[in-house]
């Protein structure tokens, strides 16, 4: 099978397309043809060196699949070949999907909704799951509430924004004004250029002062210090970015505020949870660009730079009827 192989800590270029050996499911597991993939951050972090202790090389990366079962292990009865399904691989355990065939246990595998394409699907899985996390698990977001996504119109943000509209929740999301009708399509009720405006401000003057109940981070910089700025009282701030430096979140006594610092767990059960959502046409990856497996390394270089102009997801064509 061809297959992009990390060889080494640091840029784009560290990737190399090789023949490997397809793997052989074991007792409750799938071998999965892989369609496709998409790109995350993680995926960079990882390819630049930022767990070392965690992906032993050479590796097989990606963190995200849509594809069909070719062939099932002993012990399988959820799947059969044929099947369309969908997951996020075990991170940090084992290869990923940067690669034509995949091997997973049943339990993190989910039947990919009917109504998305394998590009889009693939486009959901590693985000869609962070953000039920989040925002479900963690926040305990409720109907009525607000709340502040930042960095709403990338891949975990966009569709925060959906799933917070779901749930019937006030949304604000920081974008740049070129983004707005995006995130105005996605469901976001008070749109904040963080080029133009203090968001602190904005979000105070849309709420009369009182703040916004769960802040939403998925952009890191000083967003978890300044969050107090803009909670409610009792409010809820929920984090997916690795904090670089020490902060100091003193102010967050005064608001009796929690913080959940959230690394997604895989399991089927979010992937139906969002399936249900995508039937009931309350969510949809956005797919901003389209890259071949090849061309991963592009793809990487892309989502790293800043202003790199993609909304929503970058996501990866595998193998064949991807769209």
């Amino acid at each position: 099978m061809k297959a992009l192989r990390l060889t080494s800590f640091g840029g784009p270029e560290s990737f190399e397309l090789c023949d490997l050996p397809r793997p052989v499911p074991h007792a409750g597991q799938v071998l999965v043809r892989v369609h496709a993939t998409s790109i995350n951050p993680l995926d960079y972090q990882v390819r630049r060196g930022d767990y070392p202790d965690l992906v032993p090389l050479p590796a097989i990366t990606g963190h995200d699949v849509s594809g069909v079962v070719e062939e099932v292990g002993p012990g399988v009865t959820a799947f059969s070949p044929g099947d369309e399904v969908w997951y996020t691989p075990q991170i940090f355990d084992g290869p990923g999907s940067y690669a034509e065939y995949h091997v997973a246990a049943q339990g993190i595998v989910g039947k990919k909704p009917s109504s998305l394409s394998h590009l889009e699907a693939a486009s959901l899985t590693l985000v869609g799951g962070t953000a039920w996390e989040a925002l479900v698990v963690r926040a305990a977001l409720r109907v009525g509430e607000s709340i502040l996504v930042h960095g709403g119109a990338g891949g975990v943000g966009h569709v925060a924004i959906q799933l917070a509209r779901a749930i019937g929740a006030r949304v604000f999301t920081t974008v740049r004004e070129a983004n707005f009708e995006f995130a105005r399509s996605l469901g976001a009720d008070v749109l904040i250029d963080y080029e133009k405006e203090d968001y602190v401000d904005a979000v105070l003057r849309e709420t009369g002062g009182r703040g916004v109940d769960v802040v939403f981070d998925t952009i890191g910089g000083d967003t978890l210090s300044r969050s107090p700025d803009v909670l409610a009282q009792l409010g809820r701030v929920v984090s997916i970015v690795d904090i670089a430096r020490p902060q100091n979140l003193v102010q967050a006594w005064g608001k009796n505020a929690s913080y959940h610092f959230v690394f997604t767990r895989q399991n089927r059960g979010k992937l139906d949870e969002l399936s249900a959502l995508i039937e009931r046409g309350q969510l949809r990856p956005h797919v901003g660009a389209v890259y071949s497996l090849a061309d991963i390394p592009l793809a990487h270089a892309r989502l790293e730079s800043p202003n790199n102009g993609v909304r929503g997801k970058i996501a990866i064509e595998v193998g064949p009827s991807a769209s």
